[in-house]
Parts: C-alpha cells; sequence; structure tokens
C-alpha cells in the first residue's frame, strides 16, 4: 500500500495509518533484532558524519519498532480482509474468507443453469475501500440478484436486501475483498454489463471471475459464448475435485438423484 514512508521532518520511518490495511506483511515478514533504538541512531549518525552509510537488510528491523495495535471496531475490518493468516471469523475460512466457487464439486453453490460471480476489488497492490464495494453491492441488489451467504462481505452488509455496508466501515480500506452473486445463465451479459458500469465509478482495480458447471462432455459452451461476443478470452482457470467441504447438503444431494424415469 505504500503505507510506510520516510518523514522528511523526522528523518525516520512513519506509518500512513490512513493507507495502512493492517495486512502485518511489514510486521510478519521481518526479523526483529531487539537492538537499543538509540544506540543504532547515534551509530548511524556517527557514520553518517565520516560519509558511510549504514542501512539494514530490507527484512531486517533492528530496533523491534514494528508493533501491532490492538484493533478494534472498525479497524479490525481491515485486518480480517487484508492478512491472509488469519482466517475471517464469518466463514473460518483464511485469506479473503471464501473458497469461492472453487469447492462447487462438494457444495453444489453453484447448479447446472447458472453462474457465479466473484467481483474482486483491490489485487494486485491497490487495496479498496467499503464505500467502493458498496456501489458495487447496492448497484447489483437493484438487479435482484442472490449474494452469496458464505461470503464476508455478505456477512458485514447491515441490508443484504439492498446491498448496503455499515457506515462505520465505508472507509476503510483493505488489501482486497471478494463480493460473490448467482444468476442464471440468461442473465449473465446483464450482470457483466452492470459490473463494468460501477467499475467506472470507482478509483480501484476490479477484477471479475465466472464460474459455472461444466455439461456431460466436460466441456462449457454458454457463458464462454457470452464472454467471447463480450471481448473477453475466458481461460480455464482452476477446477478443484474434492478438496472442498460440503456446505450446502441440500444442493449436494439434489446432485446425486437420478437423473430420467
Amino acid at each position: 500500500m505504500g503505507a510506510i514512508y520516510i518523514d522528511p521532518s523526522m528523518g525516520r520511518a512513519t506509518i500512513n495509518r490512513d493507507e495502512c490495511v493492517e495486512c502485518y506483511a511489514c510486521f510478519n515478514g521481518l526479523s526483529k533484532e531487539h537492538l537499543n533504538p538509540a544506540m543504532v541512531r547515534g551509530l548511524r549518525g556517527l557514520l553518517k558524519l565520516v560519509r558511510i552509510r549504514f542501512d539494514p537488510e530490507p527484512d531486517v528491523c533492528p530496533t523491534s519498532a514494528f508493533v501491532p495495535d490492538d484493533l478494534a471496531w472498525p479497524r479490525v475490518v481491515r485486518r480480517a480482509f487484508s492478512d491472509p493468516t488469519v482466517p475471517h471469523e464469518s466463514t473460518g475460512v483464511k485469506g479473503r474468507g471464501t473458497e469461492e466457487v472453487k469447492t462447487n464439486d462438494v457444495t453444489g453453490r453453484c447448479q447446472l443453469g447458472e453462474v457465479n460471480f466473484t467481483i474482486e476489488f483491490g489485487r494486485p497492490g491497490v487495496g479498496a475501500r467499503f464505500w467502493e464495494v458498496q456501489k458495487m453491492t447496492q448497484a447489483l441488489a437493484r438487479a435482484g440478484v442472490a449474494f452469496e451467504k458464505k461470503n464476508p462481505v455478505t456477512a458485514l452488509m447491515s441490508d443484504i436486501a439492498t446491498g448496503t455496508l455499515p457506515d462505520d466501515v465505508l472507509n476503510e480500506k483493505v488489501l482486497s475483498c471478494i463480493v460473490e452473486v448467482k444468476v442464471s445463465i440468461d442473465r449473465a451479459e446483464e450482470i457483466i454489463r452492470l459490473v463494468r458500469d460501477v467499475e467506472r465509478q470507482v478509483d480501484t482495480v476490479i477484477a471479475l471471475g465466472t464460474g459455472t458447471r461444466c455439461e456431460a462432455d466436460g466441456d462449457e459452451r454458454r457463458v464462454a459464448e457470452i464472454l467471447h461476443r463480450l471481448g473477453y478470452n475466458p481461460q480455464r482457470a482452476k477446477t478443484n475435485t474434492g478438496l472442498g467441504r460440503v456446505s450446502n447438503p441440500e444442493a449436494v444431494a439434489r446432485m446425486k438423484e437420478p437423473v430420467g424415469v
């Protein structure tokens, strides 16, 4: 995020708390040497006088200056969506808190004739504010889509029917987050165009992913044809088999029902 910078007035590294997303990358990635800060600054000043620079390795913090804050609401939301080592409270999943449609073989989130959209905000290295996310969720809600229940953004909403997020989180910045919705395939083009329209209204990166079930021969034609027509060159990104856990037993049972007479 570029949140750590040298403050010229102090000559020391400083953290821009508004830009920091609490990903803990700086804290987790550093070796802490626990040296005395006054000694380190004095040594550097002495070496500077004789035109010798001393800089530690970029993954070493000699004085253990990085100390995590005790996070409270709403700032704690930043870490929940930004630190990939922390399981998200609403889903128990690490990373951004969602398995998306990758484990559809056991969860049954997406059935034949349906398409699951993952609308990702903020990656790579840009971040996103929740007011930008809300623009998308409210537009989707007006279009009458179904938000994925096992998703952290959905769990965060104060009103799922309108796609509204709590006022006190709207200016919180996160490394990335994913909005998930599901519609019938005949509405796929409508949703893609809606996402394109909202994307022009926000100052972050939005990546659109589609997930759908293959036909009996292992291929997929309907959604791919729509994407081609809209100028995309879709590639099969992930096919996970048997790696998920059952979160929708009713749908899995329907998948196992015999077909035909």
